[in-house]
């Protein structure tokens, strides 16, 4: 679950990104609940998917300064009994 968990974040910060609306790196690294270590990690995924990113001191948020979109959809089902169960939607 982990790595689900990474996904999801991924994704936050890519909308948040994607709004402009990240706040400083202190900010933002507190709005997802993890350490800026953590912010950077992710920043430098989204990097290797080819986004660029910089960061605006007189707006306070990071923004894209490419075309660049990221749409992560993970659903868990379980299937007992010819019942399906779904446990997890992202």
């Amino acid at each position: 679950m982990k790595n689900l968990k990474n996904l999801d974040r991924l994704q936050q910060l890519h909308n948040l990104i994607l709004k402009e609306n990240t706040g400083t790196p202190k900010d933002l690294s507190e709005l997802l609940r993890i350490n800026k270590q953590s912010v950077h990690s992710l920043m430098n995924e989204l990097k290797e998917y080819e986004a660029t990113i910089s960061y605006s001191n007189r707006r306070k948020t990071f923004y894209y300064r490419n075309n660049f979109d990221l749409k992560v959809s993970i659903s868990v089902n379980v299937m007992t009994n010819n019942e399906e169960t779904k446990i997890f939607r992202m």
